[in-house]
């Protein structure tokens, strides 16, 4: 090949798609919006999120929430550390795209896909210690056995935060399936790229289709028709302004969600089980041991 013809050769210019149930189709809306670096250089368009794409992105989390919440806790851990197998291999690329998206240096923005990929491998290794923690025997009055298990809520609408668009979004989403629930990911509005390449290393890890779908778009859009839907259990607002996380909060209530409110995060700090415990429930269950007479307990 000539020196000519190489000088003439086109980029080939990557086109992002939403991920709904473990497949990539764009909006079905058909549109876009025009994706910026830091200092306003085009960089990609985006899909720009329905209210259709939200309903079928729960009807995925909906499906997968079974075979996912059954699985072994260790299973689920080992799926989490092979995402982060995943990202490590895939580095390069991340550095890149979260260096555009958030107006930092090279060295800066590998030092941010670095933690999190140890973000990844720190959930995994939680998955099967966190019932540990929050689980055990209760001592009661009486002749029973009084044991209490966590379990994972359901479907969970997450809002990622807007500035920290990798680091940040692992930071929300790995504790929500590291506990066994699905997700439904509403990317940074301004930066969602990381999010959407972060889709396709979910696709060729072992997470399962549906576990987590990931939407880009206007926040508001797509936040609100998660927060009204009757079968999203569970809203993490991390990625609301003050004004949405209370409309959002209100629309919630219908159906009882539970709801993690905004606050300030330092997503560079190791973090505590805050995240996990949100989105569990506990169950207790009583067993009888038997009568409790003069000479001891039996069976």
């Amino acid at each position: 090949m000539s020196e000519k013809s190489e000088q003439q050769r086109l980029s080939v210019f990557k086109t992002y798609k939403l991920y709904v149930g473990g497949k990539f189709p764009r909006s079905e809306s058909g549109r876009v919006y025009e994706v910026t670096d830091a200092k306003g250089n085009w960089l990609a368009n985006a899909p720009l999120s329905s209210r259709k794409d939200a309903r079928d992105a729960v009807v995925a989390a909906r499906k997968a929430f079974g075979g996912w919440s059954g699985a072994t806790a260790y299973n689920r851990g080992q799926v989490l550390y092979r995402v982060a197998e995943m990202l490590e291999g895939r580095r390069d690329q991340f550095v890149r795209e979260v260096a555009d998206a958030e107006g930092l240096g090279k060295s800066r923005a590998a030092a941010v896909v670095d933690a999190t990929i140890d973000r990844w491998v720190w959930y995994a290794g939680w998955t099967d210690k966190i019932a540990q923690v929050v689980g055990g025997g209760n001592p009661v009055a009486g002749p029973f056995f009084n044991l209490s298990s966590p379990e994972p809520t359901g479907v969970v609408a997450v809002l990622a935060p807007q500035e920290s668009s990798f680091l940040g979004l692992v930071s929300v989403l790995a504790p929500v399936i590291a506990t066994g629930n699905t997700a439904v990911v509403v990317a940074s509005e301004k930066a969602p790229l990381p999010a959407l390449s972060l889709a396709e290393v979910l696709a060729t890890s072992d997470v399962p289709g549906g576990v987590v779908n990931v939407l880009s778009g206007r926040t508001a859009e797509i936040a609100a028709p998660l927060a009204a839907h009757q079968d999203v259990n569970a809203i993490d607002l991390a990625g609301a302004d003050e004004a949405l996380a209370k409309e959002l909060e209100i629309a919630a209530a219908d159906n009882l969600k539970r709801v993690l409110r905004p606050q300030p995060v330092d997503y560079a700090r190791t973090p505590g089980i805050d995240r996990m415990t949100a989105f569990l429930e506990t169950k207790t269950v009583w067993h009888p041991t038997g009568s409790l007479g003069a000479s001891g307990s039996s069976y």
